[in-house]
């Protein structure tokens, strides 16, 4: 599919409701709504989280949890996926993801969950090679 210059996106901030917006779709542009690197996760219904991939490690205030054993920290945006590029959300998925992340939790600052985690995943050498 063809990229589009212009996407609608669901920004959510920390300590606020989300919102509707339009935005450019360039790197620089998705870099600077999470303030920083960013990292896309698939939350269904052809939705991605955009988050920044370095919340956690630079302290960024929690905003939302994603499922029942994660944090996002700091500013993130929802937007449709083609499975190539970003899209723009349909009316559908606006009304799904803002009655999914309308609550604005309060967070202690003593979750677990805000500690940075690695994952380190181990694999056998192929065809013999040490």
């Amino acid at each position: 599919m063809k990229k589009e210059n212009t996407i609608k996106i669901l920004k959510i901030e920390v300590g606020s409701p989300p919102i509707v917006k339009e935005m450019t779709n360039e790197l620089e542009s998705l870099q600077a709504e999470v303030g920083g690197l960013i990292q896309p996760l698939n939350i269904g219904c052809g939705c991605m989280a955009v988050v920044n991939e370095e919340g956690k490690i630079n302290g960024m205030k929690p905003n939302r949890w994603l499922g029942d054993d994660d944090i996002i920290c700091g500013p993130f945006f929802i937007c449709g996926d083609d499975g190539e590029n970003f899209t723009s959300l349909t009316d559908r998925q606006i009304a799904i993801c803002t009655n999914h992340f309308a609550e604005v939790p309060e967070f202690t600052g003593q979750e677990e969950s805000l500690e940075p985690t690695v994952t380190v995943t181990g694999f056998e050498p192929m065809g013999g090679m040490k």
